[in-house]
């Protein structure tokens, strides 16, 4: 049995930049995104729980995210993880419900989130990397098992350092889309 197996370094390139593309959707830009909250646990019941499992985001506004918590006991904590979470967010309590107004970005916190949009993209980098390691080197088991001609391996290598170049240039361009959508506010 082979041990490179190209569809397998596909969809594991694909998830680096999924991944990526995850975190970036929680980088806030002056916007609401219910996904702002996704990195949110509210400490209910005695355990970590995320925010989106004690109550519902939803964002009825632009500038505006609502969360609706399902047991008025949890409602203290939902606005505690909130403030605690830094992400800039002052909640207002109304009831069971708890309202977060978007303010607008400062010059200053725009700088860091398009520095934290970078810093995103280098994990990304990094990983779609360790995936062509490890396809160069099962490329090389193979040959020495003498399951592959050495003008093989050097043919799917060149494939392999290909589909690499391919994943980080989606990396870098939508790194480069949020960075500018951040910046442009």
């Amino acid at each position: 049995m082979a041990a490179y197996d190209k569809a397998d370094l596909e969809r594991r390139m694909a998830g680096a930049v999924e991944s990526l593309k995850h975190d970036l959707q929680g980088l806030r830009t002056g916007r609401a995104s219910t996904t702002l909250l996704d990195p949110v646990t509210v400490e209910v019941y005695g355990a970590q729980m995320p925010i989106n499992q004690v109550g519902t985001v939803s964002a009825p506004e632009p500038r505006m995210l609502s969360v609706q918590v399902w047991d008025k006991t949890n409602v203290a904590a939902v606005d505690k993880a909130i403030r605690s979470a830094g992400l800039g967010l002052n909640p207002i309590v109304d009831g069971q419900n708890v309202r977060l107004p978007i303010p607008d970005l400062t010059e200053e916190r725009r700088k860091e989130l398009a520095k934290l949009a970078g810093q995103y993209a280098e994990k990304a980098r990094i990983a779609a990397r360790n995936v062509r390691r490890d396809g160069m080197d099962s490329l090389k088991t193979d040959e020495k098992k003498g399951e592959l001609s050495e003008d093989e391996r050097k043919r799917l290598e060149t494939e392999v350092q290909k589909l690499t170049d391919s994943t980080i240039a989606d990396i870098d361009a939508a790194s480069q889309s949020k960075e500018k959508e951040i910046l442009s506010q």
